[in-house]
């Protein structure tokens, strides 16, 4: 009996194999977002994968032409799941969607639609046009969130926001004058280096940077080279040149971000050791950097993703803002007993945001929420 895997089925599950496949190079593809693609063809009555493809780091080629090129001619007649669709524009190659009608492919199933307005339902269109049977939408929602980086730049025209904060058992983020606290274990821990692997840039303010001296890198064994651009909110560009984000500017993107007339001297000296200076506008009300405005700034280079690890202040200002799209808590079994009270807890969390995932990470627990939207699941 010849096996059919043109089912909604089979379908969901090569499209939730390729949406994992994608997150292997998230944070790496530049302005581009992680698409994964897969060919599976029947032989011999049972499906095979004869092509996979993830958008290259930087950005280029993209998923559809990998995974083409790993296929050769057992393309034609196969089934591509893409994760996002075809692009149909030309650029320094050709549209994605044509070179899967050139190669003969017979169907595609594609997950999120591309807002780009050079894509947004022309590259379903070429492929329609080319004779290829297209359905699209299969596990949409999880596509979307895999790449909600890309798609709140393209849409909103600026990052998605992640505020990630360490709370210890009776509610402190920290003590002042103390420096680091551990709150949380090891496996949290390289769990928050795991997610910085995945981000495309890691905002504190200023006051972190002088008050803990992180090094806002990636240092997971292996994963150094994933480190995300480091963001400093110093509007007064008050940051040490003994810092370590400048001592290791040269080798790990960094950005200041600053108001006003700046001594030249700072700004010469802080340019020499590697940092990028980024002259920014001045809330009316309060004076300090303007976010939305930032954020805005960051998106048009092509930043997709920042995760916010900044102090109190940092964070209260992004929550206050409605600029945090996902809230991640973890929650440190240490008691600190006085200091710095976390700008939110997981109740007054639950009731803003919407809950959507829930872990244990060795004795402490990590809470995740989202902005409000469709429904979803709470995993475990």
């Amino acid at each position: 009996m010849t096996f059919s895997f043109e089912t909604a089925g089979f379908d969901r599950r090569m499209m939730a194999a390729a949406i994992r496949l994608s997150q292997r190079h998230a944070g790496r593809t530049g302005t581009n977002p992680s698409v994964a693609t897969l060919l599976v063809r029947e032989e011999h009555g049972e499906p095979v994968i004869v092509g996979r493809g993830i958008t290259a780091l930087g950005g280029r080629p993209h998923a559809e032409t990998m995974a083409l090129a790993e296929a050769g001619e057992r393309a034609r007649g196969a089934t591509a799941y893409v994760t996002l669709e075809p692009c149909a524009h030309h650029g320094r190659t050709p549209p994605c969607a044509e070179a899967l009608v050139e190669a003969g492919v017979a169907r595609v199933v594609t997950a999120a639609a591309d807002p780009d307005p050079r894509v947004s339902g022309r590259g379903h269109a070429i492929l329609v046009a080319g004779g290829i049977a297209v359905d699209a939408g299969v596990l949409a929602a999880e596509a979307e969130r895999a790449m909600a980086g890309y798609l709140s730049r393209q849409t909103r025209r600026r990052p998605l926001v992640t505020l990630k904060m360490a709370v210890s058992a009776d509610g402190f983020i920290g003590r002042l004058g103390a420096g680091q606290i551990p709150i949380t274990g090891p496996i949290a821990n390289a769990q928050t280096h795991l997610r910085r692997a995945r981000a495309d840039a890691i905002l504190v303010g200023v006051g972190t940077v002088i008050e803990d001296d992180p090094q806002l890198t990636c240092r997971l064994p292996g994963l150094f080279d994933r480190s995300p651009v480091r963001i400093v909110l110093d509007p007064r560009l008050k940051i040490p040149e003994t810092a370590a984000v400048v001592r290791t500017a040269a080798a790990v993107p960094t950005m200041l971000a600053v108001l006003g007339e700046i001594d030249p001297s700072r700004h010469e000296a802080l340019r020499r050791a590697g940092c990028t200076i980024l002259a920014c506008e001045a809330d009316p009300e309060s004076g300090r950097i303007a976010l939305p405005e930032l954020l805005e700034d960051l998106a048009a280079r092509g930043l997709s993703t920042v995760l916010v690890e900044g102090g109190a202040m940092t964070a209260k200002s992004f929550l206050n803002q409605d600029l945090v799209d996902r809230l991640v808590l973890h929650l440190g079994q240490v008691a600190l007993a006085e200091g710095v009270p976390a700008p939110i807890m997981p109740d007054a969390a639950a009731r803003r945001y919407r809950l959507v995932r829930r872990a244990r990470y060795g004795s402490d627990e990590m809470i995740e929420f989202e902005r409000r939207g469709p429904e979803c699941s709470v995993e475990s």
